[in-house]
């Protein structure tokens, strides 16, 4: 099996190459940065710029599937510009893998795209499936409808086509439990607003691990990418307090100092989405990090 994989140098992307190799899985992998080429050991990298429709088409030698991690990161202040980046590097992307499959002939078995659960409303008792019709109305969950409908047009050349809705990666290479901890180098731990809103995370071990488990067994259909225990921001916060310890006090930040920081984009840190993972667990797939407490410990020590 080899498999082609955009954003693989990104903090998903490695650990899913790391992943697969030691499975046995061959990787492709295309980049938008030439010095990136020879940065991931035992895969081939290949150079694309989507923006310009430039394309190695080699990185599709003897692939049978694909692995979409591309896009800019949606942490960044929501300009018109930012935005039409944001958009662009997802849908824009996609479009242009799937034409240049098509023009070269190429077959897959199956592609696995990422998306995420801020396609899901914001709600407090609410839990949400892979079935909910409700949508937010705000400009990421508009992002991620065309995301995974770009992602849908691939039905007419892969046999089967997979979406994962990722809810918030942890890991210690970066990412949320970084942003997390950075004022706890201060002795404080902050969370926002009443703290009440639902959180739900994921190990970057497991998101990985799903990815390539919906290949493997050749899966299709939208899944959500979190674990089966989603916990409120306070408790979220709290948690990461007493394992990384000697944090001596919790405060919240208020909603409105955090809107003039972040303008439109602080939205993000007040949904509230409790998020299922019986799908993928009735698919057969067996988490390995389901408690909080001990994925941090995992982690942090």
């Amino acid at each position: 099996m080899k498999v082609l994989i955009t954003g693989a140098t990104g903090l998903i992307g490695s650990r899913i190459v790391k992943d697969c190799l030691e499975r046995d899985i061959k990787v492709n992998f295309l980049t938008t940065r030439k010095d990136k080429l020879d940065s991931l050991a035992g895969c081939d990298g290949f150079y694309w710029d989507p923006q310009k429709n430039i394309i190695d088409i080699n990185c599709f030698n003897e692939i049978d599937s694909i692995i979409n991690l591309s896009g800019a990161s949606i942490f960044r202040i929501w300009t018109k510009k930012n935005k039409e980046f944001i958009l662009k590097s997802r849908v824009q992307s996609l479009n242009f893998l799937r034409e240049q499959l098509i023009e070269n002939g190429v077959k897959i078995q199956s592609i696995v795209s990422a998306s995420g659960i801020g396609a899901y409303p914001s709600s407090d008792e609410k839990e949400f499936y892979e079935t909910e019709s409700d949508r937010s109305n705000y400009f990421l969950a508009d992002v991620i409808k065309e995301w995974e409908k770009a992602t849908s047009s691939f039905e007419i050349i892969a046999e089967r086509v997979s979406i994962v809705r990722i809810g918030l990666v942890l890991s210690s290479m970066g990412g949320v439990l970084k942003q997390t901890m950075q004022p706890m180098l201060f002795g404080f731990g902050v969370y926002f607003g009443s703290g009440r809103q639902w959180q739900s995370w994921i190990h970057i071990n497991d998101i990985s691990q799903i990815f390539i488990y919906i290949i493997k067994n050749r899966l299709s259909g939208i899944y959500n990418g979190v674990a089966p225990n989603p916990l409120t921001n306070y408790e979220f916060t709290k948690i990461i307090s007493k394992v990384r310890k000697f944090v001596l006090f919790i405060i919240p930040v208020p909603r409105l100092f955090l809107r003039l920081i972040f303008g439109e984009m602080h939205i993000i840190l007040f949904k509230s989405q409790r998020v299922s993972s019986k799908k993928i667990e009735q698919s057969g797939f067996n988490f390995k990090f389901r408690n909080f407490r001990s994925t941090i410990e995992n982690l942090l020590t």
